[in-house]
């Protein structure tokens, strides 16, 4: 299992440690990303997660597939299974929002090849929450276990933040616990997304 991994955002590049440098490019996942909102943080703070979540699930595919199966202390799930769970929730707040099917059931990634095509999904996902931002606020209704909710469209915006973030930590955890340093949290915070933005360090 290769360790040492450290995510940085200088120059837009993943460095690995002692082994050069390669390139990556945000702008893949972020180009669907057109939709300009009324409300410019919420945008911005939208725009920071799908570029974070895109460079978690890059970080992720420098690893051995057995840091899937890696867990933190007092925390039954997995990589693999807080990934998947991080994804598949963002297009269920997308559904939430336009209404429309569930998306459909995805199972936790069994190798990087499989949790790299999860950025595929993510972007999409994440596309779809900042085009739903543009809307103007108001109670959406939907369904889970069968009952009918009632939430306002920015608790679920917010929401859908915030659970990312979250979960975004965990993995990150679930690493470090195991003694791989691929994931710096730091690295993935405003700061450095506004340098690598270019909207100031």
């Amino acid at each position: 299992m290769r360790q040492g991994l450290r995510v940085t955002n200088r120059g837009g590049r993943v460095d690995r440690a002692g082994r050069g440098a390669r390139a990556f490019d945000t702008r893949r996942y972020t180009a669907a990303m057109t939709t300009q909102t009324p409300d410019p943080t919420l945008d911005r703070l939208l725009r920071h997660m799908a570029w974070a979540n895109a460079r978690l699930i890059a970080a992720l595919a420098t690893l051995d597939d057995a840091a899937l199966a890696l867990t933190a202390p007092r925390n039954e799930w997995s990589v693999a299974m807080i990934l998947e769970h991080l994804v598949g929730a963002a297009g269920g707040y997308a559904q939430r929002l336009e209404g429309g099917p569930m998306p459909p059931e995805m199972d936790p990634p069994a190798t990087m090849a499989e949790a790299g095509a999860l950025a595929e999904a993510c972007a999409a996902y994440d596309a779809r929450l900042r085009s739903a931002a543009a809307v103007p606020d108001g109670i959406v209704e939907y369904v889970r276990e069968g009952e009918v909710r009632r939430r306002m469209r920015s608790t679920i915006l917010g929401q859908s933040i915030h659970h990312a973030t979250e979960h975004r930590a965990q993995i990150a955890g679930a690493l470090s616990t195991n003694g791989i340093d691929a994931v710096d949290l730091d690295e993935l915070d405003l700061w450095s997304y506004a340098a690598a933005e270019g909207l100031g360090a």
